[in-house]
């Protein structure tokens, strides 16, 4: 049996007071995990390289509203 991954995130204020967003990633098997950080904790320069990086490097993503 294959083992699958996926990381899973949300952004939002909540159910009862806004939208909720939700994503899911499944990364290829090569990417460099250690550049991956906690979003909150790295520059928003940072966060957008990072982000062209995931979608290039992701086998499978989803997000939803």
């Amino acid at each position: 049996m294959k083992k699958i991954i996926a990381g899973v995130d949300e952004a939002g204020r909540g159910s009862l007071i806004g939208p909720v967003y939700a994503a899911a990633v499944i990364l290829k098997k090569n990417i460099n995990k250690k550049s991956l950080k906690d979003s909150k904790k790295i520059s928003k320069q940072k966060r957008e390289v990072l982000d062209k990086y995931i979608k290039k490097n992701s086998d499978r993503k989803s997000t939803r509203l």
